[in-house]
């Protein structure tokens, strides 16, 4: 609980953000800053979440692109290490961690990934744990003190399975346990669906790619109430201005 409060004190940007479950938090799951710039203008930018395949994929020095975007958004920003060993990992973490004071380190759901996280934990910085495909995995992040638990809801759907269902696991398991304090990260999102129904069952944040979060705002009856607004109105002669 020390350690909780903090990392709490330590991150002025993150204080900002609700721990309570009022509404589920957006991150762009991202390294392509142009790609960020235009969600930002829109306000429904909580976050951002990235990888070492989107940070090959922007051709860019991770180092150097995570700290434009950690400047570019005021809740946390998640930045993987590239390690799999505990003592590498702790190096890579505490650079990372460096950067910024709203970086959150990502870590696999290793035995050294864990241990990695329960020592940057207690050092005070946030951690998300990716890679998380079951609900007792998520029982040991959320005890190694995580900030953030990754689960793929993609990848099992690719397997025959229902990501959505682990989503519920690890949110019944978490709510047994008022005082774990690990918020639920929706990670492999495909579609406007996946987000809805994360939403539905009490996930904190949905980390989504800028596809998905355009996506969400179209409708068909939308575009048609419109075409049909706009068609009145200029039937109507008026204007506003």
């Amino acid at each position: 609980m020390c350690a909780r409060i903090f990392q709490a004190l330590n991150f002025g940007a993150y204080l900002n953000i609700t721990f309570s479950r009022h509404q589920m938090r957006f991150f762009v799951d991202t390294a392509d800053v142009s790609e960020l710039e235009k969600l930002l203008v829109t306000g429904m930018v909580d976050g951002v979440t990235t990888n070492p395949s989107l940070i090959a994929k922007s051709g860019r020095n991770i180092l150097e692109v995570t700290k434009e975007i950690a400047s570019m958004v005021d809740g946390p920003v998640s930045a993987e290490v590239t390690a799999t060993d505990y003592d590498t990992m702790m190096l890579e973490g505490e650079k990372l961690a460096a950067i910024a004071s709203n970086i959150a380190v990502k870590v696999p759901l290793t035995v050294d990934g864990l241990r990695t996280c329960k020592t940057l934990s207690d050092q005070g910085t946030m951690v998300n744990v990716t890679l998380c495909f079951s609900a007792a995995q998520a029982l040991l992040a959320a005890k190694a003190g995580a900030t953030f638990i990754s689960p793929f809801v993609g990848r099992l759907d690719d397997m025959g399975m229902d990501g959505m269902e682990l989503i519920e696991s690890i949110r019944d398991v978490y709510d047994a346990y008022p005082t774990l304090n690990t918020d639920i990260l929706v990670a492999s999102i495909r579609n406007p669906r996946h987000v809805e129904r994360a939403a539905e069952v009490g996930a904190d944040v949905g980390t989504l790619p800028p596809r998905v979060i355009w996506d969400m705002y179209q409708h068909p009856l939308t575009s048609k109430g419109l075409d049909d607004f706009m068609a009145d109105w200029a039937g109507a002669g008026q204007s506003i201005l």
